[in-house]
């Protein structure tokens, strides 16, 4: 299948994961939408970089890009993984 998605549909995948974060498993108190926008964001880039494969077959490469990834803040990829499986899974279909 054909990628046809646009610049914009970060926009739109920003807009659903501010309205739905705080109803997410791994939500921690404390923490607002900008502590967990650059894992979703991530993860939507994933998709694009890794299309086809399977979280499984990525994960540890996704680990090891997270330290290098210039918008991470102070997270560690242990903090994120499950946000950044969230926005991956939802891109894929997975969930």
């Amino acid at each position: 299948m054909a990628n046809t998605r646009t610049r914009n549909d970060w926009t739109s995948e920003e807009l659903y994961w501010r309205d739905h974060y705080q109803q997410r498993p791994y939500f921690e108190a404390g923490r607002d939408f900008d502590y967990y926008r650059p894992a979703y964001r991530f993860g939507f880039d994933a998709r694009d970089r890794y299309e086809g494969d399977e979280w499984s077959d990525i994960e540890s490469d996704l680990s090891r890009d997270w330290d290098d990834y210039k918008d991470r803040g102070r997270s560690t990829w242990q903090q994120v993984k499950d946000a950044v499986r969230d926005a991956w899974d939802r891109l894929t279909g997975e969930r």
